[in-house]
């Protein structure tokens, strides 16, 4: 792989990851619970902010996200939003 090439795989539903020895699931989590899997150090608050900044940010995890039905200040994340956003993101 050359320098700056990028590779991604990109992970089917339900599917787990090897993470320091835990396992990620792709399933339905609470906005709260997924940020606070990213931020794991800071406030659930100040989580949930940095994860919805993160979104915002990317327009084309938005423009993905809309397509599975996401709305700005809902509280669960579907199974296809978590994979959204762990294909932008990486695993928390």
């Amino acid at each position: 792989m050359e320098l700056g090439q990028l590779v991604l795989h990109l992970p089917k539903l339900n599917q787990r990851f090897d993470m320091n020895n835990e396992s990620f699931k792709v399933r339905a989590y609470g906005f709260c619970e997924l940020a606070q899997l990213y931020f794991p150090n800071i406030t659930k608050k100040s989580a949930s902010a940095q994860l919805r900044r993160w979104i915002k940010l990317s327009n084309t995890v938005m423009l993905e996200l809309e397509n599975f039905g996401y709305k700005p200040g809902i509280r669960l994340l579907t199974p296809a939003h978590v994979k959204v956003i762990v294909n932008e993101f990486g695993e928390p």
